[in-house]
């Protein structure tokens, strides 16, 4: 594929699948309103764009495989192959936007998960106020490093901000020291109304952690962890987490020692919350978000179509094997 196919197949994606106007592609590329409008035409008269209308039931493709194999009802983001893995973040991240928009609504609560990949959800949002709107964060975000609070806090009241919505902020560790401390704190009123609030929510928004990565997510990249819960992480052979409770590559959580301290909600608690959407770009995500998914962390899933395709293949290997 050239360079005009490449940008052929880039404007397209973003006028028929992420419902951009032609006059934001091309401030966004840097080219004329004239030169979007001839590639649109271009990309339908070589048939790289088809029109058709079908039965949702008679899905094909990535996303109706994704369904059927993990039961969610998935939004797969056409980029092309040769986007950087921080590209592959920034447009499904600009699709997540968009949905959720679209999913939270007057009255309901919207549960947050603090990360980098929500950070980049957080970006690419626009002003839609909404009535009767609360934003609750999910999982504590101090460390023995610095307090965190600043991100998190800052992250979930930009989403806030966002949709005119009253906030609830979660000011505790991400992890406790003991579990002991936990439970004492959990019986706290204060913690306890924050977590009521978790409990009504109507939608969850949260991405996958992965051990590494081009684009490191937060909790392994900002102290939360010590060399000592590193090793107890490997020994556990733990993958990745969701929410700040780890998961193995079989989907299972509770017998992780970490857990046990963790603030966050499990992927058992997630499940109470109706709509629960996860977010995902990057290899690097693939066998996490394998586990997010065995667990039944998710509903909802948007995720980049290299990944997604990657995801599907992992998930036919027996557990733990590696692609040739």
């Amino acid at each position: 594929m050239d360079a005009r196919d490449e940008l052929m197949h880039e404007v397209a994606s973003m006028y028929y699948l992420q419902d951009q106007t032609m006059e934001g592609i091309a401030r966004r590329l840097g080219v004329s309103r004239s030169t979007v409008s001839r590639l649109i035409k271009s990309a339908r008269a070589q048939g790289l764009v088809r029109i058709s209308l079908r039965s949702p039931s008679s899905g094909t493709g990535t996303a109706a495989r994704l369904r059927r194999t993990f039961g969610v009802r998935a939004h797969v983001v056409p980029i092309r192959a040769s986007a950087s893995q921080a590209a592959r973040l920034d447009e499904v991240a600009r699709v997540s936007a968009r949905l959720l928009a679209e999913w939270f609504a007057s009255g309901m609560t919207l549960g947050v998960a603090w990360g980098t990949t929500v950070a980049a959800v957080s970006r690419q949002l626009v002003p839609t106020p909404i009535h009767d709107a609360t934003v609750v964060q999910l999982n504590g975000a101090a460390n023995t490093h610095s307090s965190g609070l600043a991100y998190a806090n800052d992250l979930v009241s930009s989403i806030a901000r966002a949709f005119d919505a009253t906030i609830h902020h979660f000011p505790v560790p991400a992890f406790f020291d003991y579990a002991a401390t936990k439970e004492m704190m959990w019986r706290e009123r204060s913690v306890r109304h924050v977590l009521q609030v978790q409990a009504q929510a109507d939608v969850a928004l949260f991405g996958v952690g992965a051990l590494a990565g081009t684009v490191p997510s937060h909790v392994y990249s900002s102290g939360y962890l010590d060399d000592a819960d590193r090793r107890a992480l490997a020994g556990d052979r733990v993958v990745g987490d969701v929410c700040t409770v780890f998961l193995r590559e079989d989907g299972s959580w509770e017998d992780i020692a970490i857990n046990a301290r963790a603030t966050g909600p499990t992927p058992r608690e997630l499940r109470r919350i109706p709509r629960r959407v996860c977010v995902v770009a990057g290899d690097s995500k693939v066998v996490p978000l394998l586990a997010a998914l065995r667990a039944g962390a998710a509903t909802d899933l948007v995720v980049d179509e290299s990944t997604a395709r990657a995801l599907l293949r992992r998930s036919a290997l027996p557990l733990g094997e590696s692609p040739a």
